[in-house]
């Protein structure tokens, strides 16, 4: 499998440098303990390299991040605190969603099936600033919320390598279509990622990994951007009349038109009615009696 090593930080990428469904997986050696960070697909064609991992650390809890963890049963599993009881049981799982039932079904197939998922009622819950002392390494847990409640960073000190995980930079843009999702939160999450003490980062997904800080820089500005083209062409569609939610929602804010899932619906509406929700608080669209209009045309 084709790999990266940054000392003792070993990246071993995914197909197609970790797209979704699959992701890139992270190993630290340290001289006193190993420790994983997440266990995407890929994990399942890597279990020597994760064989006596001492800790598993998850960035943040969904499924597609937990498909190896059957591999290391011994091995004490940290998730952040609000996404902790996720990773406890399918059923807590299902309100981490916040789906309806068709899009619930699919999703619990799919996370039963594809991704090996297994509860881990063990779960430990750390929190912003937690650490783990690896043996002239040290993994450091940043807490930038948005995709998750709990979604986090791990750095790796004093290297500067953080594992930025589901803020991938990728052209889809940032996801937040979940009931654990936030796009507030997301938003200053963004604003703050560029301060990180980090010279490398690695995403989960897409973009794999990162070395030179303009790069990065630009990616995460094109990232950000498509929240703000989301709100534009939520605004545009209000039009000068207004538009309820259920209006709205025949429309694909996310999605290109003509992609097709179980789950599209859910996270339309769940993303839609975020932005709806920011843009009247920042006086960008005005609701009266269930209908949101452009501020300008109130």
């Amino acid at each position: 499998m084709d790999r990266l090593e940054l000392g003792p930080v070993t990246v071993y990428f995914g197909v197609q440098r970790g797209k979704f469904p699959d992701g890139n997986q992270v190993v630290v050696r340290g001289t006193e303990a190993k420790a994983a960070f997440d266990t995407p697909l890929c994990a399942n064609r890597l279990q020597r390299e994760l064989a006596g991992a001492d800790l598993v650390i998850l960035g943040h809890v969904h499924e597609d991040h937990t498909c190896g963890l059957h591999l290391l049963p011994a091995a004490p599993v940290y998730a952040p605190a609000p996404d902790a009881e996720a990773l406890r049981s399918v059923e807590a799982m299902r309100d981490h969603y916040g789906y309806g039932e068709a899009a619930w079904d699919f999703t619990r197939e799919r996370m039963l099936g594809l991704f090996r998922f297994q509860a881990r009622p063990e779960t430990l819950a750390y929190r912003d600033g937690q650490t783990w002392e690896l043996g002239g390494v040290r993994v450091r847990a940043i807490h930038m919320p948005g995709h998750t409640r709990g979604h986090s960073v791990l750095l790796v000190e004093p290297l500067g390598i953080a594992f930025i995980g589901d803020i991938d930079l990728s052209g889809f843009g940032p996801y937040y279509g979940d009931a654990c999702s936030d796009l507030a939160e997301f938003k200053r999450t963004l604003a703050r990622i560029e301060h990180l003490p980090a010279r490398v980062w690695i995403t989960s997904h897409h973009k794999g990994v990162i070395q030179d800080r303009e790069t990065f820089l630009g990616l995460l500005r094109a990232f950000r951007a498509r929240i703000a083209q989301r709100d534009e062409a939520i605004l545009s569609a209000l039009g000068g009349g207004g538009r309820t939610p259920a209006e709205l929602s025949t429309r694909r804010f996310l999605y290109r038109e003509g992609y097709e899932a179980p789950f599209v619906a859910d996270v339309e509406r769940i993303s839609l009615e975020q932005h709806l929700r920011l843009l009247t608080a920042e006086g960008r669209a005005v609701e009266r009696d269930g209908r949101y209009r452009r501020a300008e045309t109130a």
